[in-house]
């Protein structure tokens, strides 16, 4: 599954076992229990790992209920905390090269998604998360959209004016390229920044839109469909620190249990969008999809600004690009 996985149990069957059940947290900042799969993701590792006999227990505290949002990824590199689900471009200040994982129009749909897990684009993000203190358990794609509480966002004139939240750095640029302007947050708080006015509009993964009950504050959805100008990275991950200090039995139950949840959610993935359609319809929200031209618009924008200055900026910026560009 992973690139790194064989060399690091051949380096762990040196270390000595752990006398008794060894514990590991688990945080993330999406709601627990109400179906959204990034938690079910974790709720499965967990489950599969107690089942596997390896004196390994994962606890889960969902619903930034350990850490905030944008505190997890400090927190497992430097050892604080054992595993997170983590939209991986959160962490683009620290790691400006995973800003790739939310490049506007780079993945497009889940059919791409799958394809570019399989590809050395992926094979480099791995190692930077390796570089940088943690290790990929499950890769996870989620498609997302756009919502608004004036008008329906197909294309980038229907955004002018609008203050939005877009997730991350490459994907702000283009925003504001198209005449936005930005109030940065992390997903857990869009229902509130939309409520209060903060903000007119939002980028979100489906999951999010439905979990987070965004079609209450929302007049218009703009769902991803066969265009899908945002496609977020959002693994499991688990602190390397932590890992190394797990005999080889337990590090193979987590591996075993992350290629097992990855594989649920690369079926469930799909279904995410559908179900945020639905979901949003019965609440009496417009629905509405972006055509191949609404799509060429906004990449047109996004190659000179959030491409232009990834490339320009980002060490190996370019290099990511093509690497993502020349999956097929």
């Amino acid at each position: 599954m992973k690139s790194t996985w064989c060399a690091l149990l051949a380096l762990s069957v040196a270390l000595p076992a752990t006398a008794g059940a060894e514990v590991l947290k688990a945080s993330h900042q999406f709601p627990g229990g109400k179906g959204d799969a990034r938690d079910e993701m974790v709720q499965m590792i967990a489950k599969d790992v107690a089942d596997a006999g390896v004196d390994l227990e994962i606890r889960v505290y969902p619903g930034e209920s350990l850490y905030k949002a944008r505190e997890q990824w400090s927190a497992l590199t430097s050892g604080q905390l054992d595993m997170t689900s983590f939209p991986l471009d959160y962490a683009a200040g620290r790691v400006p090269q995973f800003s790739v994982t939310l490049m506007p129009g780079l993945v497009k749909n889940h059919e791409r998604a799958a394809r570019l897990n399989d590809s050395p684009f992926m094979e480099t993000i791995h190692g930077l998360i390796e570089e940088n203190g943690a290790l990929v358990l499950s890769d996870a794609w989620l498609a997302g959209g756009f919502v608004s509480k004036q008008n329906c966002i197909t294309s980038p004139e229907t955004i002018s004016g609008q203050v939005t939240r877009a997730a991350g750095p490459a994907f702000e640029q283009m925003l504001v390229g198209a005449g936005a302007s930005i109030s940065s947050m992390p997903s857990s708080e869009i229902y509130t920044g939309m409520q209060t006015g903060v903000l007119d509009a939002a980028n979100t993964s489906s999951g999010s839109m439905v979990s987070y009950r965004l079609f209450e504050q929302a007049e218009c959805l703009t769902a991803p469909g066969e265009n899908a100008l945002w496609f977020m990275y959002e693994p499991v991950l688990i602190s390397k620190q932590k890992f190394e200090r797990l005999t080889p039995e337990q590090q193979q139950a987590l591996m075993d249990a992350g290629q097992r949840a990855e594989d649920w959610f690369a079926e469930q993935a799909a279904g995410l969008d559908t179900k945020m359609i639905e979901t949003f319809e019965q609440a009496g929200v417009e629905v509405a999809e972006m055509t191949p031209e609404n799509f060429d618009a906004w990449l047109a924008i996004a190659q000179d600004t959030s491409y232009k200055v990834f490339a320009d900026e980002v060490d190996g910026g370019k290099e990511l690009i093509d690497q993502a560009l020349a999956v097929e």
